[in-house]
């Protein structure tokens, strides 16, 4: 049977796709643990559980931004959740977040456990005074577009992405309906940089913190391997302000935490102290 043959079945049942990537096979239509085990924690304010997603990303720059400026009880210790293995159902990790995505913030101090990237960025914001403006009009400004990215990057991850770069098969109408929608971001996105430097047309901001390792990564040929198939180069602007995000110390720091992948002078697998940076990969804790 073709994709045009498929027809729903009256009730839907899951079944199990055996070509599936072994990630995608972690999917299961029902929440909540799947085995007991406690997360490990350090010394710091913070305990950050997650992987160097675009997603994770946010977080791991925000912090380190902080750092970067300054704030005091802003240190973080942040462990690999390795979500390809299941890690993410653990029941420790599903006591912080229960909807088990990454990423995931315990904060001593108050006990209070924050999911939700975007959620997190603005809980760092509001509690360190950073990185978010008091005045109305910027403020109002810098949430439109934090909760824009929250609306739109599933298109782009979950839609573009997949059907493009991780789907098992190739689908025309599907690459073809999410092309187009990634193309009308970035085309809004660029248009906006045009007379904007950054996100909220202030100052640098959450907004630009949670925007840019989606659309920055894109733009930058750094997601999906679709840089050719976009044609991202034609979104001068865009362009522009991705390369100056990415030339932020904060930045360059923040995208190789939790990270698994790549170069071994990218990875940092776990996080505790600045001068993890200057080392080799941590091996992960289990």
């Amino acid at each position: 049977m073709n994709d045009n043959d498929y027809q729903p079945a009256e009730i839907w049942q899951h079944i199990e796709d055996k070509n599936a990537a072994s990630s995608s096979k972690l999917n299961q239509p029902t929440a909540g643990a799947r085995y007991d085990q406690e997360l490990p924690k350090g010394q710091n304010p913070f305990q950050l559980y997650s992987l160097a997603t675009p997603n994770g990303q946010k977080v791991t720059i925000m912090f380190e931004e902080l750092i970067e400026a300054g704030y005091e009880k802003s240190e973080y210790d942040a462990y690999l959740i390795n979500i390809g293995e299941g890690q993410q159902f653990s029941s420790g990790f599903v006591d912080i977040n229960p909807n088990s995505k990454i990423p995931a913030l315990l904060d001593t101090e108050n006990g209070l456990k924050i999911f939700e990237s975007g959620n997190i960025l603005l809980y760092l914001a509001e509690k360190f005074n950073a990185f978010l403006s008091e005045n109305l009009e910027i403020r109002t400004k810098t949430l439109n577009w934090l909760f824009w990215l929250q609306g739109s990057a599933p298109y782009l991850g979950g839609g573009f992405g997949h059907f493009y770069h991780y789907a098992p098969q190739k689908i025309e109408y599907a690459i073809n309906r999410f092309t187009m929608e990634t193309k009308r971001q970035l085309d809004l996105l660029d248009k906006h940089l045009a007379d904007n430097s950054y996100m909220n047309g202030q100052d640098y901001s959450i907004a630009d913190i949670v925007i840019w390792p989606w659309y920055g990564n894109l733009i930058l040929g750094k997601l999906y391997g679709a840089e050719t198939f976009l044609q991202v180069k034609d979104y001068k602007n865009l362009l522009k302000w991705a390369e100056t995000i990415q030339n932020r110390p904060a930045v360059q720091r923040g995208i190789r935490v939790n990270r698994s992948w790549g170069p071994e002078e990218e990875q940092l697998l776990e996080r505790h102290s600045p001068a993890d940076f200057t080392k080799k990969p941590l091996a992960q804790s289990g």
